[in-house]
């Protein structure tokens, strides 16, 4: 009989947010809602897991961020080196990005309502 667990496994989902109150807080949606939740600071760290993690489907990242690399940069090199990665862009700056972010990236302005965005990461993860 051939297992099935891999399939059974909860999805990994990667939050890039420079506040540590908000990342925490996103930390403790994802994980309630049955994913598992991994954390960066900032996109160079968040690279770092994504060559080290095979197993991260979805990325929601922060618009603005430290050290040089922001979300929209971070989504467009996630759908260059990672294509099957889902990501989720999120700012409390950008009303609307419109055409300037990635293909299959959705957008979310803070504060974002929890049920639309877990309603987002549920239908993108499939």
């Amino acid at each position: 009989m051939t297992s099935q667990i891999n399939d059974a496994a909860p999805h990994v989902i990667l939050i890039v947010e420079d506040e540590p109150l908000q990342r925490f807080a996103a930390m403790d949606l994802i994980e309630d809602a049955g994913y598992v939740a991994v954390l960066a600071a900032n996109a160079t760290e968040a690279i770092s897991i994504l060559e080290a993690r095979p197993d991260i489907r979805l990325v929601m990242t922060d618009v603005d961020m430290p050290n040089g690399i922001d979300g929209m940069r971070l989504a467009a090199l996630i759908r260059d080196r990672w294509p099957p990665i889902k990501v989720i862009i999120i700012s409390g700056h950008l009303a609307d990005p419109g055409d300037q972010i990635p293909a299959e990236t959705r957008f979310f302005s803070k504060p974002y309502r929890e049920d639309r965005l877990l309603d987002t990461i549920r239908d993108m993860l499939g």
